[in-house]
C-alpha cells in the first residue's frame, strides 16, 4: 500500500471558501425574490451545483485525490445532470 501524505489546508483558504459559500447562499436567497418562472429552478440548481463542487473540491480534498477518483466523481455528477435533464424534458413534453 502506498504511503499517502496528509493535506492540511490553511485557515485563510478555508475562510475564503466559507465566504464564497455564504455569498452563493446569499445570491440564491436573493434570486428567489425575482419571478423567473420555470427558469428559477435552473438558476437554483446551477448555484447549488457550484456550491457542491466547491465543498467537494476543498473541504473533502478532492483536488488532492488521484485521477481515477476525480473521474468517478465527475461520472456521478454527469449521471446526476442526465437525470435532471431527463426530468425537465419529461416535464416539458407533458
Amino acid at each position: 500500500m502506498k504511503h499517502e501524505e496528509k493535506h492540511i489546508s490553511s485557515y485563510s483558504s478555508l475562510a475564503i471558501i466559507l465566504v464564497v459559500l455564504l455569498s452563493l447562499t446569499a445570491v440564491s436567497v436573493w434570486v428567489t425574490g425575482f419571478h423567473f418562472g420555470s427558469l428559477a429552478v435552473v438558476i437554483a440548481l446551477v448555484i447549488a451545483s457550484i456550491k457542491v463542487r466547491t465543498v467537494i473540491t476543498y473541504f473533502m480534498h478532492l483536488k488532492f485525490e488521484s485521477r481515477i477518483m476525480k473521474l468517478m466523481v465527475t461520472g456521478v455528477f454527469g449521471l446526476y445532470a442526465l437525470v435532471i435533464i431527463i426530468t425537465f424534458v419529461d416535464y416539458y413534453f407533458r
